[in-house]
């Protein structure tokens, strides 16, 4: 644990599900209704630091995270993301996996998915 880490710190109120290793919370800023995040107990920073029984874990977690989700909201699709490092994003050093639930109409044009990150090219089917 990491007295200054966010993700080391949540109260047992926000905790929607969990398993030995790691737990799901709402995102506290979703970009889509049921944005979760699957958050391991222990306190590493990259996906790429699990052991292979937490990755294993996360796996089972990620799909109890997307039955529930789709019981509760019927989303259409999912976008999944790790950002891993600072070049790619990351400001909370804390593993956290965003699951975010897709609606249709919930973007004009979704083609291309997390290709955004790099608007410029993100377009391959023209």
């Amino acid at each position: 644990m990491s007295p200054s880490c966010p993700f080391c710190q949540l109260a047992a109120a926000d905790i929607v599900a969990e398993n030995a290793f790691h737990v799901v919370i709402r995102d506290r800023f979703p970009v889509s209704l049921g944005h979760s995040l699957i958050i391991p107990k222990r306190h590493v920073a990259s996906l790429f630091e699990l052991t292979a029984e937490e990755f294993n874990a996360l796996h089972e977690l990620l799909h109890l995270t997307k039955q529930q989700l789709d019981t509760q909201h019927q989303p259409a699709g999912y976008n999944i993301g790790v950002n891993v490092g600072e070049a790619a994003g990351q400001t909370v050093f804390h593993l956290h996996v965003h699951v975010i639930p897709r609606y249709t109409g919930d973007q004009a044009d979704p083609r291309g998915g997390v290709r955004w990150i790099f608007p410029e090219k993100a377009v391959y089917w023209d």
